[in-house]
């Protein structure tokens, strides 16, 4: 099984970081297990792979539903199957895949497409399914792999409020009550500003589970930032270099940015802490940065404080400001020398 680390800062989970492979392999398997490789080396907990063929997901037509004809796609003038064909990992590979990374250390687990990828993947025993967001409509999908009783990481792009919580029932109904949801932007790559991740925080309170997001963006940022509104899941496609190309390798992220990536998710997880006011241990230190009030001239025992004897200054050994205006007009309880700190037992009848 999929498991968040349980460790917590405050009360959030540590971010459970999955490099997503997709067609990045560029048909080589060689190429695959060197992404496991260096998703390991990333620090990363998991690789995700895809199990779909072709035929599988559409059939191979000339029309002009089949073909990708959206100017700004990556895959424009390709049809639907061409682009399967070129992306899918070869179901061959999966065994082998799913090997070496538990060699790794690395949890493996896959999204399927259709029924014979579920069945396909249960004789391997995947530890838990991915929905992706093309396919949470697939109530017929939902159904048979929420009967495995597995975890069940949906992504939630496109889909509307009532399709969320119709995959959420479908699932819990027939067996699937682990269950993670990810804030998705289905573009690709997508922008920031299309990224809408305070969804997060309500995904959360609506559906009382963990979530996170499938950032398809570039860089950093949006992963960065979700984990501010309670992501404990993100996931970011992966490839060793994006100059050598792949289907998704516009918007994936080399293992350098990777690194940065699990870096700086740590970094904000533990940033996150607790509602906390005053000074933290780290910062006990620095009280004396602050400023405090100081003989100025040397002060006879019995002898007026004037604003010519005593100033606020740095350090803050001496009296806190507030009792500038209060000791004006007071006696020394001692003799003082320029640079002695003023102190409650300095002066005489100060009050508390």
């Amino acid at each position: 099984m999929i498991k968040i680390d349980k460790s917590k800062v405050g009360d959030k989970y540590k971010p459970f970081i999955v490099a997503e492979m997709s067609g990045n392999h560029n048909q080589s398997i060689n190429n695959a297990l060197k992404i496991i490789d260096e998703a390991s080396k990333c620090g990363v907990d998991a690789v995700k792979i895809q199990t779909y063929t072709a035929d599988t997901l559409t059939i191979n037509s000339k029309k002009s539903d089949f073909q990708i004809s959206d100017k700004k796609s990556l895959w424009k003038n390709q049809s639907l199957y061409e682009l399967y064909k070129k992306a899918y990992t070869p179901w061959e590979w999966h065994k082998k895949i799913f090997n070496h990374c538990k060699k790794r250390g690395l949890i493996c687990f896959s999204s399927p497409f259709d029924h014979t990828a579920v069945d396909f993947l249960e004789n391997l025993n995947v530890p838990a399914y991915k929905i992706a967001s093309f396919e949470i409509n697939n109530i017929p999908l939902i159904e048979q792999i929420a009967k495995k009783g597995k975890p069940m990481i949906i992504s939630t792009g496109l889909a509307s409020l009532k399709e969320i919580k119709e995959v959420i029932k479908t699932a819990n109904k027939n067996g699937c009550k682990k269950i993670i949801l990810l804030k998705c932007t289905s573009s690709y790559p997508s922008e920031p500003i299309d990224s809408n991740i305070v969804t997060i925080k309500d995904l959360k309170r609506k559906f009382n589970c963990e979530v996170g997001i499938s950032d398809h963006t570039k860089g950093i940022g949006v992963s960065i930032a979700a984990i501010s509104q309670g992501a404990t899941f993100i996931e970011k496609h992966f490839t060793l270099d994006r100059k050598k190309g792949g289907v998704d390798s516009d918007f994936s992220m080399e293992p350098d940015e990777m690194r940065q990536l699990v870096k700086e998710a740590n970094n904000a997880w533990q940033s996150l802490g607790k509602i906390f006011y005053g000074s933290t241990k780290s910062e006990k230190n620095s009280l004396k940065f602050r400023k405090s009030i100081y003989a100025v001239q040397s002060i006879n025992k019995n002898e007026q404080f004037t604003k010519d004897n005593i100033r606020v200054i740095r350090p803050g050994y001496g009296l806190e400001p507030k009792y500038f205006n209060k000791i004006i007009g007071l006696k020394s309880n001692k003799n003082l020398t320029v640079g002695d700190p003023i102190k409650f037992s300095s002066v005489i009848n100060l009050k508390k």
